[in-house]
């Protein structure tokens, strides 16, 4: 190994550990906060089952008993056969906790209109 590789290897070796002690002091609001985000799936447009696994994954790491789904626009019926086949194959005893739907604004791309997208957020609890 050349000294510029030795380096470079003892330089990432001390920038690993900055970030570990940064993440240690990390205050409980932001720790919080980290795990909150760990239990919401975002549904896009892959295959519903893709995203029935991760919330199984969400309930079985122990971090909660909820998980959020959250999709816009054509999404929303996904989100909604992803709750049902995770309710009726999985976990039977998984309540619907709520239902919020919305609408946000999109900005135009090149000039124009601002669109409106519907938003929907499916609480799922054990």
């Amino acid at each position: 190994m050349s000294k510029n590789e030795q380096k470079s290897n003892d330089e990432s070796e001390v920038e690993n550990k900055e970030a570990a002690k940064e993440k240690a002091a990390e205050s409980p609001k932001t720790r919080s906060k980290a795990s909150k985000d760990q239990n919401v799936v975002y549904v896009g447009n892959k295959p519903p089952m893709n995203y029935v696994m991760a919330v199984i994954t969400a309930f079985n790491m122990g971090n909660g008993t909820e998980v959020t789904l959250k999709a816009r626009g054509r999404a929303i019926s996904t989100a909604v056969d992803v709750a049902e086949i995770t309710r009726n194959r999985f976990f039977k005893e998984m309540k619907i906790h709520a239902i919020s739907i919305g609408t946000e604004e999109i900005p135009p791309r090149e000039g124009g209109n601002p669109r409106n997208v519907s938003t929907m957020e499916i609480s799922l609890k054990k």
